[in-house]
């Protein structure tokens, strides 16, 4: 279970390539001691977020406020350790991007912003140009990697069970499966979720946050954090301005309050428009990537 945010990081994750669904890597697993062996083995549980709640409330009526202290004390403890333990794997996924020449992106949005369509206009349009290589994430299904699969980019699938976010130990383990070729661009589609992937680094150069028109524009300052830890805010499904409620400059002037160095792009991935943008930057961002001695 997830000490973040109670999502259920105990189900079974799976790592598929397209085409190979026979072949899962399987992420959860436990190890049990008994008469002084070891053994391990992979299976999936139903638990609730913390085992002990039902105690906890149990025991709040005999210890008042004094659990209630040293219960918020265990969590934020928890929290601090899978933050801990994350960060530094994250740290060890950006020393191999780097090394290799990666550019690392994560894209993260609500449910239905327009990640994947974003990603099969981009990769369309610059695969000649720019090699690239994506991981998608989504609970269930194969759905949005078979998208990809279709424009010609080596992907990955990683199926997070009723967990709400990728981490950076799923990234490094469908890394394992994809094989990124050097000097390429790596997409990250994240889980579609404003909230719990703004806590978990993944070794990424940069976060790309995308709202759409059909979202409100208070988008940002309901979810801070996640436009905080971005450096990029793509606003996508302009050609629908003239039918939605939804003020451009507002929504921009919400994010910039939160964060005043992000950089944005207008666009529409179903019409094309605004992509010229978007396009050239990444594809100056690429060139920049070569570690300077």
């Amino acid at each position: 279970m997830c000490g973040t945010c109670g999502c259920g990081q105990e189900d079974k994750i799976s790592i598929t390539r397209p085409g190979k669904e026979n072949q899962h890597d399987h992420i959860h697993s436990h190890e049990h001691e008994h008469d002084g062996s070891k053994h391990s083995h992979s299976h999936t549980h139903s638990h609730s977020h913390d085992e002990g709640h039902e105690h906890h409330h149990h025991d709040e009526h005999d210890h008042g406020d004094h659990h209630h202290h040293h219960e918020h004390e265990k969590e934020i403890v928890l929290e601090q350790d899978v933050l801990q333990k994350n960060n530094l794997l994250a740290e060890r996924n950006r020393g191999y991007f780097e090394g290799r020449n990666i550019m690392a992106i994560n894209l993260v949005s609500s449910p239905g912003s327009g990640k994947t369509s974003l990603l099969e206009k981009t990769i369309t349009k610059l695969k000649e140009e720019i090699p690239f290589y994506i991981i998608e994430g989504d609970q269930q299904t194969l759905n949005d990697a078979n998208r990809i699969m279709a424009t010609g980019a080596p992907v990955v699938q990683i199926n997070t069970g009723s967990g709400c976010h990728l981490d950076a130990s799923m990234v490094n383990r469908a890394l394992k499966e994809l094989d990124v070729s050097e000097d390429a661009v790596l997409m990250i589609e994240n889980v579609g979720n404003l909230v719990c992937p703004a806590m978990f680094d993944l070794g990424e150069a940069h976060r790309l946050v995308i709202i759409s028109v059909t979202e409100g524009d208070d988008k940002p300052i309901k979810y801070p954090d996640m436009f905080r830890s971005s450096d990029i805010c793509i606003i996508n499904k302009t050609d629908l301005l003239p039918y939605v409620d939804f003020d451009i400059e507002k929504a921009k002037d919400y994010a910039l309050r939160v964060n005043h160095q992000l950089k944005f792009f207008e666009l529409s991935a179903k019409s094309g428009e605004g992509m010229d943008a978007w396009f050239t930057w990444l594809k100056e961002s690429i060139k920049k990537q070569p570690i300077e001695d």
